[in-house]
């Protein structure tokens, strides 16, 4: 048989499906409506994983990609690790500038979590003393007034610059700058405020006061001890070599002797960016599982109603058979009323999908991102799925005695 005659006959039993089907409308819809209900679950599933990995990704770009973060070890008591080793001074950061090659910027940090007021309003927040260079190692930008200078830091002035939820909780509508408030009973002018970065992970990095870290330093906090040290790189290529540098002099800094453990750690953005893609990655694989069972279901619904039809069908395919038809002609079409029940499923469970991830996107609750992926997953799966489970029922049409089909009544 020729290439184009092989065609005809396939194009030949797909009309015959449709037909057949066509005949039994309510019983199709509703096998077909597995297959709808699994790929639409499927693509909205995945959507939603990706959707979130997507969201994590940006708010962690964000922060640059080339940027390390330094920050202190921890003690031992016994075999156990415990309270957190306070070995990071402003020093370290001088010396990281001046020593280590490809470092921008070096911007430490001192915090500690406490009361602010303004009148009658407080909150609990993070106060941190920080350099100018905060700024732009952080990838943060000002919104309103300005940001801590040199001057504010070689002068210890009592000044602030306040993140978006800290704002809304102090002054709601009413404008921040230049304004007095309380931390620690001590007044601290308000010179500038922060654009929103929107709320991520169980920190909030709009949740936080700025000072100047000298101000930290001497007036409020009375300690040199750094929470971190951020450190940013001149490229993602001179990531590896510079943090090897780092650790090095801070090593040879701390008077850490040769295979003893390091007293700080040293974390890259890119290294949280590729830990939160993994999870996401199984996150995704686990929504597309949960939801693929409902394919599942619509297969098992496939061989069920395609088994019913050849049960109904025996004496049509005995007339088949005695005409001429050879059993490869009998499962072809049968197999082929299971490929088109399960595609006509799956293009109409794509479109249900697609609507139920940008509906989902559009109420606001989770980002969705639909791919051709995801789309192509389902609708593949579910073809699939038609032939598994359609092959059995074919098979077993297949086979029928024409003499016995003929007195099937």
């Amino acid at each position: 048989m020729t290439v184009k005659a092989r065609f005809r006959l396939l194009l030949q039993l797909a009309q015959i499906a449709i037909r057949s089907l066509a005949q039994r409308k309510t019983r199709t819809g509703l096998t077909m409506l597995g297959v709808i209900i699994g790929v639409g679950a499927v693509i909205v599933m995945v959507s939603i994983g990706e959707g979130a990995k997507q969201s994590v990704s940006s708010r962690i770009k964000g922060l640059g990609t080339n940027l390390l973060v330094i920050r202190p070890g921890f003690a031992r008591t016994g075999p156990v690790r415990a309270t957190s080793v306070q070995t990071l001074v402003p020093e370290d950061a001088e010396a990281i500038v001046k020593e280590v090659a490809n470092v921008v910027a070096v911007a430490p940090e001192i915090s500690q979590t406490t009361q602010v007021k303004y009148l009658a309003q407080n909150t609990s927040t993070s106060v941190i003393g920080v350099t100018p260079d905060w700024l732009d190692v952080n990838n943060h930008a000002v919104k309103e007034g300005r940001f801590l200078d040199d001057l504010d830091e070689r002068t210890s002035r009592k000044v602030a610059v306040l993140g978006a939820t800290v704002v809304n909780a102090l002054f709601g509508g009413v404008s921040a700058e230049n304004q007095t408030i309380k931390i620690r009973g001590v007044n601290f002018q308000v010179v500038g405020t922060l654009q929103s970065k929107g709320s991520g992970g169980a920190r909030d990095p709009d949740d936080q006061v700025l000072i100047p870290l000298s101000t930290a330093r001497t007036r409020l906090f009375g300690t040199d001890n750094l929470r971190s040290l951020s450190v940013q790189i001149a490229s993602e290529g001179a990531m590896d070599r510079a943090q090897g540098e780092i650790e090095d002099l801070l090593r040879l800094r701390h008077n850490i002797q040769a295979g003893a453990a390091s007293d700080f750690s040293i974390g890259s953005q890119k290294d949280l960016l590729d830990t939160a893609s993994q999870v996401s990655d199984t996150f995704t694989a686990l929504l597309a599982a949960v939801a693929g069972v409902s394919l599942l279901v619509g297969g098992i619904g496939i061989m069920n109603i395609m088994l019913v039809s050849v049960t109904e069908r025996t004496r049509e395919i005995g007339i088949r058979k005695a005409i001429g038809a050879r059993r490869c002609d009998i499962l072809f079409q049968f197999l082929v009323e299971s490929i088109v029940l399960s595609g006509i499923g799956g293009l109409l469970g794509v479109a249900a999908g697609v609507g139920g991830a940008r509906i989902v996107g559009a109420m606001g609750s989770w980002q969705t991102t639909v791919g051709g992926g995801a789309i192509a997953l389902a609708f593949g799966v579910a073809m699939g799925i038609g032939v598994f489970f359609g092959l059995y029922p074919a098979h077993k049409a297949s086979k029928l005695d024409p003499i016995e089909a003929l007195r099937h009544e």
